[in-house]
């Protein structure tokens, strides 16, 4: 796995999942503190529950824990996924006739490299199934959610097109944040269930899957960042909200009644739908402001008063109290973090 060069996405991952990816790296006793100052990601952050980190700098992460370890699945299965694993998988499934047969090549793969899974294909009437069998205890949703994110991504990537999920069952507990899955794959996610799948539309089985090796090289060059932002589920209220926001400035942004007028739905039903996946306007809202702030102090010199502007925050100590109710330290004080 590489890491991508970009400063386009400003969207920002949860502390929680920080957290988690470095949980069996701690309980080896390996030197935490390094392996995030490593990744652009200063430790002091773990302290705050209501942190976030830039998608580059878990990304970055995803690869320091994989070098450090010498494991692409951060040390969760009782053999390691050696570096290199990922990129032998995509470049062995370049030139499958269907997703068909890069799904049952990738399962087949990912059964001989790891012990705690094991995996398979099958179609019943319109939907397929991916259901992975645990041979170790119950994992935890982190895991679950890794797996199936190197498995989604790469056919994603296969057919060219997001590969919509329809169900995601698992036996895990539900984790005490799960909004940054669902926006990473579906709104249905069903936990403490008695099997583990996945459902999709099974017409996806006959999608042609045959990439060269240009598109397979720009593939691996952007791993992991495109698995964590390239594939996300686009059709989720909160994701095409999030579209619209990003397409204007703060001071532009629309009432809940006018957007309800631009989506041809009710507030109501707006409201209903964005409950349903853990959020609310406002907090969208607050949310995009939060991302966009964080990328400005990580990425630019800008000052805080202008910053303040962009964001349409009345005065400096507005957006001051703001930023630290998102994320529990001043905008100041995250700045110098980063610049440590």
């Amino acid at each position: 796995m590489e890491m991508l060069d970009s400063d386009q996405n400003k969207d920002t991952i949860s502390i929680h999942l920080v957290k988690e990816a470095c949980l069996t790296a701690k309980h080896r006793g390996m030197n935490i503190s390094t392996i995030l100052l490593k990744s652009g990601i200063q430790p002091e952050l773990l302290q705050s529950p209501k942190a976030r980190v830039s998608v580059s700098q878990y990304a970055a992460l995803w690869v320091t824990l994989a070098d450090e370890m010498n494991d692409e699945f951060f040390g969760m299965d009782h053999h390691a996924m050696r570096r290199g694993s990922y990129k032998l998988l995509s470049k062995s499934v370049l030139y499958t006739e269907n997703l068909q047969q890069a799904l049952e090549h990738i399962l087949n793969f990912l059964n001989l490299v790891l012990d705690d899974f094991s995996s398979k294909i099958f179609h019943q009437e319109n939907y397929a199934f991916i259901v992975i069998q645990d041979l170790k205890p119950t994992k935890r949703m982190f895991s679950y959610a890794t797996y199936i994110m190197l498995i989604h991504g790469l056919i994603c990537w296969l057919t060219s097109q997001r590969l919509l999920i329809h169900t995601i069952q698992l036996k895990c507990d539900q984790p005490e944040d799960d909004v940054d899955y669902k926006i990473r794959f579906c709104e249905n996610i069903q936990y403490n269930a008695t099997e583990n799948y996945i459902q999709f539309d099974a017409n996806y089985l006959n999608l042609s899957t045959k990439k060269n090796i240009k598109s397979w090289y720009d593939f691996i060059r952007q791993t992991p960042y495109n698995l964590l932002v390239r594939f996300r589920n686009p059709h989720s209220l909160n994701q095409r909200i999030r579209k619209l926001l990003h397409q204007h400035d703060p001071s532009e942004w629309l009432e809940l009644s006018d957007l309800a007028k631009q989506l041809h739905m009710s507030e109501a039903t707006i409201q209903r739908r964005l409950k349903n996946e853990g959020t609310h306007y406002q907090q969208l809202k607050n949310e995009i402001r939060r991302d966009t702030a964080i990328e400005l102090l990580t990425k630019t010199t800008d000052s805080l008063q202008k910053i303040s502007e962009i964001l349409c925050f009345h005065d400096v100590s507005a957006f001051h109290r703001a930023f630290k109710k998102w994320t529990a330290v001043s905008p100041g004080t995250y700045r110098e973090l980063q610049e440590e």
